[in-house]
């Protein structure tokens, strides 16, 4: 079991962003895991991937975005296209050939933009709870007035988080860039297999999401499996199962 005590190797990008990671080799196509908003990659699904493509032999990587966990960067800071570029820069200078992309939450939204890029090579994707557009319409739209004045006048918000003692801070830029990269008014040009899990007692999250990405793939291989008492993070024993045996019959396939 690899735990949070080992430390990561980096990626330096040109724009001055450090990004640590941990990468375990083994056969194609490398499996990468996208993490969730103010998440790291120590997370129980992220350690519970790990162990399970060594297990198989499996390449596998994970990895902080910028203002997260282990990588350089203020969290305040971060917008939707910074943390796709990161996630890019990992996909694009740490692996070659297929790839299989995992994302949860926020990493479903930014390993759709990425997936895009790399279509070519991308071999499956998994969404957890993926949330595109989140900036939009389960934040700026959620919003009261209040709320909304007080990012434009003072740029950040400090959204408190039911995970986290620490509030999630909100930056107005975060919304505002985060529009240029919504998803879910267009199609979603994929057409490789696609698994959604996503919990119906989502709280984050509404599970009506993934139907609505499933009718904006252009894929017809998808397939969504709801978890009647799930919540947003799956991270149950059951859950992580049920996470690995999709990607097992994706990769078998």
């Amino acid at each position: 079991m690899i735990t949070e005590t080992d430390a990561p190797d980096f990626l330096f990008l040109e724009n001055g962003r450090r990004i640590a990671y941990h990468k375990t080799e083994g056969k194609s196509p490398t499996v990468i895991f996208f993490g969730g908003f103010m998440s790291d990659m120590e997370g129980s699904k992220a350690l519970a991937l790990e162990d399970h493509c060594r297990a198989r032999g499996q390449a596998y990587i994970r990895f902080d975005y910028s203002g997260h966990g282990s990588s350089s960067g203020e969290f305040r800071d971060g917008t939707i296209g910074d943390w796709k570029e990161d996630a890019l820069a990992v996909v694009e200078r740490l692996t070659e050939g297929p790839v299989v992309i995992i994302g949860s939450s926020m990493g479903g939204w930014i390993g759709l933009l990425v997936g895009l890029e790399v279509r070519d090579r991308l071999s499956a994707f998994i969404g957890i709870a993926p949330a595109p557009d989140f900036t939009r319409e389960l934040m700026w739209e959620s919003y009261s007035p209040e709320i909304q004045e007080k990012l434009k006048r003072d740029g950040v918000y400090y959204e408190p988080s039911q995970y986290s003692d620490e509030p999630y801070a909100i930056s107005y830029r975060l919304i505002e860039e985060g529009d240029s990269h919504l998803l879910l008014g267009g199609t979603i040009d994929l057409v490789c297999p696609v698994r959604l899990l996503h919990g119906m007692k989502d709280e984050d999250v509404p599970y009506e999401w993934s139907q609505r990405i499933c009718a904006a793939l252009a894929s017809e291989d998808v397939e969504i499996s709801y978890v009647k008492n799930g919540d947003h993070r799956l991270s149950s024993d059951r859950d992580l199962k049920r996470l690995c045996d999709t990607l097992d019959a994706l990769l078998e396939d």
